[in-house]
């Protein structure tokens, strides 16, 4: 039986790069994309590991990866959308420019990483398409318009993608990690503020207090490693898997709680109830 391959967006580091080397790991050829190939470390040096770039914003750099990863191992049997970033801050402090960037990474760039891949999906009749999340797609802290914003759009979309992928035998799986060591508050994390808007300054000082705090709970990238391989390989028909101890909690309370309840819960853990 060949050996199959995962494409996987975001492969520098964090979640990305955990994955790709556990993948490999496990026998799988990996294309390791990313924007600036430099960065890849070990997995440039990785047998049956291919590093590309691969900007979810730039078509070319898309079409180009996907182009190099079947030239170099001929399929790919699962496509590992990855790559993002969570803007946060006030909804009055961030210039349209950065509004747009962070659905264009997040959202639109998710999508045309996939459009490239299905035409190839479609014609060998499998695939698998996992979409990475977050607990922020299913619930929102203070000051997170944006990134939550895009998230909730990733559940909504994967949750309709998969109604027409899986009568082509294309598989859509979504993966909502909670904090994650070394990422969120990290590189993937950017924060936008205006000092003049005073109106602001409490919530933000009392949000970026708390965060320090939710991230002492983090799960190393390798939880979440873990789960996107159970969804790879689970044939059933589970659309969402959730990784980290925190996120299960936390999905478990979003679940059972009515709104008011919830969202009071979060408005008393970051101080502004």
């Amino acid at each position: 039986m060949s050996k199959k391959t995962i494409l996987i967006t975001g492969a520098s580091s964090g979640i990305g790069k955990e994955t790709a080397a556990y993948f490999h790991e496990n026998g799988w050829n990996v294309i390791a994309t990313m924007r600036n190939p430099d960065a890849a470390g070990e997995l440039d040096r990785m047998e049956d590991v291919l590093v590309t770039r691969l900007d979810v914003t730039d078509s070319e750099s898309i079409d180009s990866a996907v182009t190099d990863g079947l030239a170099r191992f001929g399929r790919i049997d699962a496509l590992l959308n990855n790559a993002g970033y969570g803007a946060y801050g006030p909804l009055e402090a961030f210039p349209m420019e950065n509004i747009r960037r962070q659905f264009d990474t997040n959202v639109v760039g998710l999508l045309e990483v996939t459009k490239a891949v299905l035409p190839h999906f479609r014609e060998q009749k499998s695939g698998v398409i996992v979409n990475v999340s977050s607990i922020g797609g299913k619930m929102t802290f203070p000051l997170g318009t944006l990134y939550h914003g895009t998230k909730f759009a990733v559940e909504g979309l994967s949750e309709a993608l998969h109604f027409e992928l899986e009568p082509l035998g294309i598989k859509v799986k979504i993966v909502e990690p909670g904090a994650i060591a070394t990422d969120f508050g990290g590189r993937s994390f950017d924060f936008t503020n205006d000092e003049s808007m005073v109106e602001y300054q409490g919530t933000v000082q009392k949000l970026m207090g708390s965060f320090q705090e939710f991230g002492a709970n983090a799960s190393s990238p390798t939880v979440v490693a873990e789960v996107i391989w159970d969804a790879i390989i689970d044939d059933t028909g589970t659309l969402r898997y959730t990784a980290g101890d925190d996120a299960r909690e936390l999905m478990a309370s979003r679940k059972a709680l009515d709104d008011e309840t919830f969202i009071g819960g979060i408005k008393a853990q970051f101080g502004l109830a």
